[in-house]
């Protein structure tokens, strides 16, 4: 195939699957996205944080890397929605607070610094007496975090509408049918859904935790699934301050505060596969949420949202071309799904423009 027009079909409507078939439309290809309820899995759990900085991990210095070239990928897919949707996808860049509960987890922060400056990340230490507008509804016990500049969050809801308005304009068909198989028949790609046969010049599988779908198979890659728990409240309006991350007795706590007091609470990654939150999990989250942030105790709780993330056994995102021929599959983003998408979306764009 050459760098024409082509007929391509995506199995997996969450945000990497979206923003893939955002841009490829915008590129003129044909696209036909199959999802039987899209950006209902770890799409719709994630606080949709853009934070290379803030989410340093050892031994993920690729991750880093990568994730450097996030923010200004987003603010060009927030260009091309405006101008077929005219309305602005809202990247918030306030940067991330990093605290310490207790003298341990202030330990745990110091061995975050380390990691982080062995990356070059940017950081500024801060005190409360310095900088009081930074630490506006955290506990008065805590004095002193680590600024990490750069950092930005966005809505996956918002992004979500605005990707599903935008497809629509661009005439791409969103089936909302779960595929049973994929397989490939001489020179096009094949999708069983559970009502139809579809045919496409070339196909993207991006369906997350879910694996392949049956048909597919690899020899490179793999994913788990990592249960992500997310509880949101109504109350606190840190908008304008930075993302909060802490650790709390020794446990991952982050918070994202929107306009108007929204705030998604969450914590790290759980190894399991089950998406459901145990009471006694909702307990702890909330529990780490109060000693962090006190002036929590009087929010209201409106919901908790689970997904299972994809994580790879190198915690690393990949984009493989499957044996299958004219299929490709995107995935292995773990904790990084919004932040990565639009990094996925042009390797889509690769793929199918290169095939």
């Amino acid at each position: 195939m050459d760098n024409a027009r082509k007929n391509v079909v995506i199995v997996g409507g969450g945000i990497i699957g979206l923003t893939s078939a955002f841009r490829l439309a915008i590129a003129h290809h044909d696209v036909t996205v199959f999802d039987q309820s899209p950006a209902k899995g770890a799409t719709w759990a994630a606080a949709g944080m853009i934070a290379p900085s803030g989410e340093i991990a050892p031994g993920e210095e690729a991750n880093y890397e990568l994730e450097k070239r996030a923010l200004p990928a987003w603010r060009e897919v927030g260009r091309l929605v405006k101008d077929l949707t005219g309305d602005d996808i809202d990247i918030v860049e306030t940067g991330t607070l990093l605290v310490g509960w207790d003298q341990s987890d202030r330990r745990q922060l110091e061995q975050f610094v380390e990691v982080a400056q062995s990356f070059n990340a940017p950081m500024t230490r801060v005190e409360r007496n310095d900088t009081p507008e930074f630490f506006y509804g955290v506990s008065a016990r805590i004095n002193s975090g680590v600024l990490m500049a750069g950092d930005a969050w966005l809505d996956p809801d918002q992004v979500v509408r605005l990707l599903l308005s935008a497809l629509e304009k661009l005439g791409v068909n969103i089936v909302h049918e779960h595929v049973n198989e994929i397989h490939s028949d001489e020179n096009r790609v094949v999708v069983i859904s559970d009502h139809r046969e579809f045919h496409a010049d070339l196909g993207l599988v991006a369906t997350g935790a879910s694996g392949l779908p049956d048909g597919g198979s690899s020899v490179t890659n793999s994913v788990r699934p990592v249960r992500g728990a997310t509880v949101r409240v109504q109350g606190l309006d840190r908008s304008a301050q930075p993302a909060l991350r802490a650790f709390v007795k020794g446990r991952a706590f982050y918070m994202v505060s929107r306009p108007g007091g929204y705030c998604v609470l969450g914590a790290s990654a759980d190894e399991r596969s089950e998406a459901v939150l145990e009471v006694g999990e909702l307990q702890r989250l909330l529990r780490d949420g109060l000693y962090v942030v006190p002036e929590l105790e009087t929010a209201r709780v409106l919901e908790t949202r689970i997904g299972l993330r994809p994580a790879s056994p190198t915690l690393e995102p990949f984009f493989e071309r499957l044996e299958l021929k004219g299929w490709a599959w995107s995935s292995g983003h773990y904790r990084h799904g919004v932040t990565l998408a639009p990094l996925a979306a042009l390797s889509a764009l690769e793929f199918v423009e290169g095939s």
